[in-house]
């Protein structure tokens, strides 16, 4: 009960934002018009109604979990698709039509229940009584990582402007994490993607003068710095948590932490698992790139136009990207489920890292991040998911047949079991789902 009461309220005050954005859209007399009426007092009402009670429900459901911001903004994209998508068009007695139109027309509902979740996550974090400790060095490792990392991915002045910022809330809402380097890539990666709707799409045409403009229009027009702004947190995340890793080996005496690698066998046999994960991924990944005609542009990259030559680079760029794979997330995938989730969503990273960026960079072009381009790359979005997917999954499998040396079979159960439990506490699920939101996303925005 006390966790739908927190919940209830931390609705009340998501549903207060997110009801700011609907009378600015006009959207609440279709709301009022589930009661049988126009009026824009009576759906501003029903709409508080409904928000507490889906922030009951969210407050039970996130009761055990330690972090709560991509839980909250996870839950918020599940509303939109039960809400607008389905359950309000049935409450008007209206077909349900799951189209590419009326998602585009929703996408201003769709950034609304993004907020929602957002603040109604910080809220319920806060009734809690969730605190976090204030440390001055973190801010500054962050912030510098920050601007260091936003003038590589050609932002400009506008990339340093944010790039602190960025670092600066990295470090205050997710604190002095040891995670590793792939998931705080991933993590950074979704907080890149929040960014993006505050400083691209939200911020500006307020900054102007002008009212909010979640139009689809305006929010195609901001596609082509979603790459830049995703690429600037994972950048951001990667950056914090090796300068983190550095001050920890440099000032802590604790020798838990090298006895632990010395005891963690296996790191050369982890790499041969990335290149055998990697080339099967890669295997995937080259029936979409015979599809679409691919190959020759890869042969490029060492100036052939050979199909051939093609495919065996693309093979091997597969293993590199397997054996940074395994490097990364060693020892963090405790079953398929997680393998395959970190495996999707580093596929999806190296879409915007490789496909938009690196590769036209190193054929002569510049990065190509503009909405037309992202619609020519969907079907390469597709094939690095498909990647992503068998990636992690075969690493995953393979990495669970090696046991530390120190720990019997049984022993080595165990501990996967106590890991995998650590893992469904943290935000871990709800980033693998935003991830996947959101490259679902980009042809519905650039379309």
């Amino acid at each position: 009960m006390r966790n739908a009461v927190f919940g209830a309220l931390a609705g009340l005050v998501g549903g207060l934002v997110f009801g700011w954005v609907m009378a600015l859209i006009g959207y609440l007399p279709t709301v009022a018009a589930i009661v049988r009426t126009d009026s824009s007092a009576v759906g501003f009402a029903v709409h508080l109604l409904i928000a507490a009670i889906v922030g009951g429900v969210f407050g039970v459901l996130v009761a055990r979990q330690r972090e709560l911001l991509f839980w909250g903004r996870a839950y918020g994209v599940l509303w939109w698709f039960l809400g607008p998508l389905t359950l309000l068009p049935v409450l008007l007695g209206k077909p349900v039509t799951w189209d590419v139109a009326t998602a585009q027309a929703l996408i201003p509902s769709l950034l609304g229940h993004l907020a929602y979740g957002a603040v109604a996550a910080a809220v319920l974090a806060l009734l809690s009584g969730g605190k976090r400790q204030f440390r001055p060095g973190l801010v500054v490792r962050a912030s510098a990582a920050g601007l260091l990392v936003s003038p590589v991915l050609g932002l400009g002045w506008n990339g340093l402007i944010v790039g602190a910022p960025v670092g600066v809330s990295y470090a205050v809402v997710f604190g002095d994490r040891d995670e590793g380097t792939g998931p705080a890539l991933i993590r950074g990666t979704a907080f890149g993607f929040v960014w993006w709707v505050l400083a691209a799409v939200t911020i500006p045409p307020l900054l102007d003068g002008r009212r909010l403009d979640w139009t689809p229009a305006a929010v195609r027009a901001a596609v082509d710095s979603m790459p830049g702004h995703l690429l600037l947190g994972a950048g951001t995340a990667l950056l914090t948590c090796w300068l983190g890793g550095l001050s920890r080996a440099v000032f802590s005496d604790d020798v838990r932490r090298a006895q632990d690698a010395r005891l963690a066998r296996g790191r050369v046999i982890s790499i041969w698992h990335g290149v055998i994960a990697g080339l099967a991924g890669g295997v995937i990944f080259t029936g979409v790139m015979v599809a679409v005609g691919f190959l020759p542009t890869v042969a490029a990259l060492i100036g052939s136009d050979s199909t051939v030559v093609g495919l065996v680079v693309h093979l091997l760029i597969s293993q590199a990207i397997g054996v940074t794979y395994a490097v990364f997330f060693r020892r963090r995938s405790f079953d398929p489920a997680s393998g395959i989730g970190w495996g999707v969503s580093y596929g999806f990273l190296w879409w915007f890292l490789g496909n938009l960026t690196l590769l036209p960079v190193l054929l002569g072009a510049t990065p190509q991040r503009n909405d037309a381009a992202l619609a020519r790359s969907f079907p390469s979005l597709v094939g690095h998911l498909a990647y992503g997917a068998v990636l992690g999954l075969v690493h995953q499998r393979l990495e669970e047949r090696v046991a530390p040396w120190h720990l019997t079979r049984s022993e080595a159960t165990a501990a996967r079991a106590a890991a995998r439990h650590e893992q469904t506490l943290s935000a871990a699920p709800a980033l693998w789902s935003l991830i996947t939101v959101v490259a679902l996303l980009i042809p519905l925005l650039v379309s």
